[in-house]
């Protein structure tokens, strides 16, 4: 299971706002896992704002 810690962690360092496509490379060039590359592959196809939004896609 993925935690928001873990998702905030992998995305450590981008620069907002970011598209989705943004964000799964950002996670992928940053170390996160399999499990969270994953989780970042499922959101919604939008630019997002801040890491809040991304949580709240990841989550929902």
């Amino acid at each position: 299971m993925v935690s928001p810690i873990d998702i905030q962690k992998a995305l450590g360092g981008i620069d907002y706002p970011a598209t989705k496509e943004d964000i799964v490379k950002h996670a992928q060039d940053n170390g996160g896992s399999d499990d969270v590359v994953q989780a970042l592959q499922g959101i919604e196809d939008r630019e997002y704002e801040g890491p809040s939004g991304v949580s709240e896609s990841v989550f929902k």
